[in-house]
């Protein structure tokens, strides 16, 4: 999909940082009563992350892709400190309020996820339905030690085929089928040319000094997925995830009245959303509440 599928949109947050979001128009009709779909990317990707779903489903749904602070076009956080979820779910609520939308459904990737389940919990009522991809209560620390092995450094490469081999070098694990196309693919999504002429990541480098610190006691998060209630909730999960274990994932399924889980083959964290099968669970989940 090119930039004329959305329109690009911004908003404040409560420390007057300007954020970015996209917004892929839905149906014309105003009565339609479809719920916007709020698409919150992991913790070092931005709205390109989301493209696949936009492409399945904008012009029947509406799908604004928000760009957490640090990530993207939105501005990078003035206190690193503010890279955490409370104030990640504080921005989205602000979007939420300034787009005068009462009810959405809650689409989160990895982080996005947690922030899906963390916001259901403080502002219940907002959501109509949710979507977690490759996350839930329980996050392996074999997924998160990899993680912390290659976010914050910042790397940088000189043309976008060596960028992709970079990726294919640190995630074929992920995704053992991808081919050079692919490849490329990945990598323009996660990085774009910075001032320098260089492809380098496009986030602050400075998001790793909040995360999962080694050691750090996890905090329960079970009454966290238990706020989503019982509203129509789909988990995907990676066949090859080291994230979200499939005992967590069964575990998900009794926890919550209406959760569907789909594993994805032959991918781990995370599914790019193009997979077939990923496609197939997302438009069945949106069956049930268009």
């Amino acid at each position: 999909m090119g930039d004329k599928a959305y329109t690009d949109g911004t908003w404040q947050s409560s420390d007057e940082l300007t954020l970015h979001y996209r917004d892929y128009a839905g149906r014309d009709a105003k009565d339609d009563g479809r719920p916007p779909i709020l698409c919150i990317p992991g913790l070092t990707r931005n709205a390109r992350d989301f493209e696949p779903v936009a492409d399945a489903i904008a012009g029947e749904w509406r799908v604004i892709v928000v760009e957490l602070r640090g990530r993207g076009e939105s501005d990078y956080a003035k206190d690193p400190a503010t890279y955490v979820t409370s104030t990640y779910v504080a921005d989205i609520v602000a979007l939420l309020d300034y787009l005068k939308l009462e009810k959405v459904v809650a689409f989160g990737t990895s982080l996005g996820g947690i922030i899906t389940m963390l916001m259901a919990r403080l502002h219940p009522g907002r959501f109509v339905a949710a979507i977690l991809n490759d996350i839930g209560p329980v996050v392996e620390e074999e997924g998160l030690a990899k993680i912390r092995d290659h976010v914050g450094y910042g790397r940088s490469f000189p043309t976008w085929m060596h960028a992709a081999r970079a990726m294919q070098e640190t995630s074929a694990h992920i995704y053992p089928d991808f081919g050079v196309h692919d490849w490329l693919t990945f990598a323009k999504r996660l990085m774009v040319v910075s001032n320098s002429g260089r492809i380098s990541f496009d986030y602050d480098m400075k998001i790793a000094e909040q995360f999962a610190p080694v050691g750090e006691e996890p905090a329960d998060m079970w009454p966290l997925l238990r706020a989503l209630g019982d509203i129509p909730v789909l988990g995907l999960r990676g066949e090859l995830s080291d994230i979200l274990s499939p005992e967590t994932f069964a575990k998900m399924a009794q926890e919550l009245p209406q959760f569907v889980g789909v594993t994805v083959p032959r991918v781990g964290h995370v599914p790019t959303l193009e997979e077939p099968v990923a496609q197939a669970a997302i438009a069945a989940l949106l069956e049930k509440i268009a």
